[in-house]
């Protein structure tokens, strides 16, 4: 594939409107989150 059809391919992909990646990043962000605190409290809940 030449380079100017890479960049045609990736122009609509990176012009990308409305809130796509600001949503992509909240999701991906509170999916780690609840991963966190679930190990947390696995944690705490143990007996030592």
């Amino acid at each position: 594939m030449s380079p100017a059809t890479l960049a045609s391919l990736a122009g609509p992909i990176s012009s990308e409107n409305g809130p796509g990646l600001f949503l992509r990043i909240i999701v991906i962000g509170s999916m780690v989150g609840v991963g966190l605190l679930a190990w947390i409290l696995l944690r705490a809940g143990r007996n030592n």
